[in-house]
């Protein structure tokens, strides 16, 4: 019989693997500890010792006594930490006390509240205590409803449901709003951009409520590593908040290893696929019994990776041994899964992003990511899934041929040695902003001196009331119009005028499974584009522009889409400047003007263009921000044609580098180059927000620009082509030189 190695072997054999470009060790730490707080309620004292649970780590011991003193708090430290007894601990300390304590939990999605729904339970069974904690969700029973709203101690429930269900029927909630004294928010991360920019604005209502009804709740706010919690904390809630960020829990060694699969076309730079390396590297540490998770990055890939090492370990380990985890599974399928990660029975689990959130499903020794995860923030989320406490763990990044993946893996001091991301989000988007005011004039009315935000919202309510959305007497603004606005809000969408998305896959089920503002439909939902929906693939069959619908079919192929559109930019107002000799930088407000014009299928392993068609769509109009660069001068000796090649050159390395940078997803932002732009008549590259309004995307990289030139200059220099190529600034032009006058360029600004 073939002896099992451990992961200690198996790690040494790994170092010799020429494929591995960079290998990173983090030592080990022991927990930081302190004693239960004094004024604990013994019942609680005594679960937590049921649990295992004699000391609480520095973190937890600090959120629970700031929580003690009234202050708000935001918890930062890495996955599996105990961040859930941060607010747990203060939560069931204040229903223990006196139990008209009411408490509302904010989870980003129904899994995470489900799993934080069992582990709040097993605490208060072993409590001995009637403290009733319900989920309140689209899948709650009318029933069940009623029952939440009369006697739920906690409600758990996400920003969706607490928008549209809670806050307009509030007065049913009277006694959550009467003796709510703290709100908690998970996950504060995944608040950014549109989404963050609509869940500030529930949460300017939330409060107003809370403040009709006689309280002031606390805010608990939890987070993964990001640059900005406390800011970002700050702006989500609109109160002063404390960090907390000394993580006291302990950590065995980890190894992070980048392994960037070899060239097999040399002229393209296109590399091996990188899910065909993933099964491989998983494929011997499943053979030895090692318990593994598998990232990729959507529905389909997670399918593939799962089918091929299922096949590839099933005479070791049978294939039951080995799961998928994602988006679509049933819950009871997902608890089951979770349940057997969490025994051991399970010892390999392949999974989309769903697990990167604090789902429970213990620690296991190795992690594989299909590619980089987006932002540094989610790779180390994916990252802490591996890791017992005291044993060795180890992180695999398999980079695919994108310009990004070969861009972290080449530059890995910019992966480990900078913080990660600041997530930023912009309330005050005029667009998102009326929206809420609206659902709050309908919630209660609404008076001239209230204030909601930092804005004078005077104005605003002034114009909706010549437009017959409310009306006004005396000091008071009342809501007028026959309408239910929260129904017409979507909080992941910057726009009213949006196109819905009709799922046809199944006739006998057709359903509605998301909405897009028309901006982005244009080039993410016309005929024959390939939609991606939590990670399933979908082709639109039809998109029937008049009427506002797309209808998709759930498909699987190899290749995304990519739509050319034909744009005009005029340049409204100048913000900010920063003028050189040849160059200028500016930041303002844009006017854009686009028509699709095609689309082309490009191949998801080698980035290659496979086939294209036409777009027949009317012209849209967005009025968003934007930086754009301003070339000034040019050298005599660059003709017009390499000009426009280096324009185009120089956008496509930004539109990889920016969504990095600012923490969005690649179609939050655009960038087009002009060789005479409509204002000014010179070459200009303008990186614009794709929302109505802007949600301070472009300003980021106007305040960033020394950071964003530099990462661009690098991935075109670290590139291994000769003369350019689709990782980098895209084709060469015969003798043109274009890598080095890229980069002679960009030292200009």
């Amino acid at each position: 019989m073939i002896k099992k190695k451990s992961l200690t072997e198996l790690i040494q054999e790994l170092r010799s693997n020429e494929n591995i470009v960079n290998w990173h060790e983090t030592e080990p730490q022991d927990a930081r500890t302190a004693p239960m707080p004094q004024n604990l309620d013994p019942r609680i004292r005594a679960a937590l010792e049921k649990r295992g649970i004699a000391e609480l780590y520095s973190h937890q011991h600090s959120a629970y006594q700031s929580v003690q003193k009234g202050e708000n708090i935001v918890a930062v430290t890495p996955t599996a930490s105990g961040k859930t007894l941060c607010y747990n601990l203060p939560v069931l300390q204040e229903i223990a006390k006196d139990e008209t304590s009411r408490a509302l939990y904010l989870f980003p999605t129904k899994a995470l509240a489900q799993d934080q729904k069992s582990e709040l339970n097993e605490i208060i069974k072993e409590m001995g205590i009637d403290i009733k904690s319900y989920t309140y969700d689209g899948d709650t029973s009318p029933a069940i409803r009623q029952l939440v709203r009369k006697a739920g101690h906690i409600v758990i429930t996400n920003p969706d449901m607490l928008h549209s269900a809670i806050l307009p029927h509030h007065t049913k909630w009277v006694s959550l709003f009467e003796n709510l004294k703290y709100i908690v928010i998970d996950e504060l991360h995944t608040y950014r951009g549109v989404f963050g920019s609509h869940v500030a604005n529930v949460i300017r209502r939330l409060k107003r409520i809370c403040k009709f009804y006689g309280s002031n709740p606390a805010f608990i706010c939890t987070s993964a590593t990001i640059a900005n919690p406390k800011e970002l904390a700050e702006q989500l809630t609109g109160s002063p908040m404390r960090l907390i960020d000394d993580n006291g829990s302990p950590r065995g060694r980890k190894h992070f290893v980048f392994y960037n699969p070899p060239i097999v076309n040399q002229p393209l730079n296109i590399r091996k696929s990188a899910t065909v390396e993933v099964n491989n590297l998983a494929k011997e540490f499943l053979k030895n019994k090692i318990q593994t998770i598998v990232f990729a990055r959507s529905r389909v890939r997670v399918e593939l990776i799962l089918s091929h090492l299922q096949e590839l370990v099933k005479k070791d380990i049978g294939s039951k041994a080995i799961r998928g985890y994602r988006g679509g599974y049933l819950p009871n399928q997902r608890r089951e899964i979770e349940k057997g990660l969490r025994a051991g029975e399970i010892l390999g689990v392949v999974s989309t992003n769903a697990l990167e959130l604090g789902v429970d499903i213990g620690q296991l020794q190795v992690c594989v990511m299909t590619g980089y995860p987006g932002s540094i923030a989610s790779t180390w989320q994916q990252a802490g899934r591996a890791g017992r406490r005291h044993g060795e763990a180890l992180i695999i990044m398999v980079a695919s041929s994108t310009p990004i993946d070969q861009y972290i893996v080449q530059n890995p001091e910019y992966f480990f040695e900078r913080s990660p991301e600041a997530a930023r989000i912009n309330p005050e988007n005029l667009i998102i902003l009326v929206d809420h005011l609206k659902c709050a004039a309908y919630e209660l009315p609404f008076k001239k001196t209230e204030e909601f935000g930092p804005l004078d919202v005077t104005d605003i309510m002034e114009y909706l009331t010549e437009e017959r959305v409310l009306h006004h007497t005396g000091d008071t603004f009342y809501w007028a119009d026959q309408s239910f606005p929260a129904n017409n809000i979507s909080l992941r969408s910057a726009s009213q005028e949006n196109v819905v998305i009709v799922d046809q896959s199944d006739v006998a089920n057709v359903r509605i499974i998301g909405e897009m503002d028309r901006f982005s439909a244009m080039t993410l939902l016309h005929d024959e584009a390939i939609y991606l929906h939590e990670g399933v693939q979908f082709q639109v069959e039809k998109l029937d522009w008049d009427h506002k619908k797309a209808y998709v079919r759930e498909v699987d192929v190899e290749y995304y889409t990519d739509a050319n559109l034909a744009i005009q930019l005029k340049v409204l107002e100048i913000d900010k400047s920063n003028i050189r000799e040849k160059t200028a930088l500016h930041f303002g407000d844009t006017t854009v003007n686009a028509v699709p014009t095609i689309f082309k299928k490009i191949k998801l392993t080698s980035g290659e263009n496979i086939g294209s068609g036409p777009i027949f769509l009317p012209e849209e109009e967005l009025h968003t921000s934007a930086t754009w660069l301003e070339l000034k001068s040019v050298d005599p000796d660059i003709g017009v044609k390499t000009l426009e090649q280096l324009l185009l050159g120089i956008a496509n390395v930004l539109k990889h580098i920016v969504p990095v940078l600012v923490m969005c997803d690649r179609n939050d932002i655009h960038v087009v180059s002009q060789i005479k732009a409509a204002h000014t008549q010179l070459p200009t590259i303008f990186v614009y927000d794709h929302y109505p309004g802007g949600i301070g995307l472009a300003d980021e990289v106007y305040k960033r620009f020394v950071e964003v030139k530099a990462a661009a200059k690098n991935m075109i220099q670290k590139c291994p082509c000769k003369e350019g190529c689709p990782s980098c600034i895209g084709t060469e032009i015969d003798g043109s030189d274009l890598k080095r006058r890229s980069i002679q360029l960009l030292d200009h600004f």
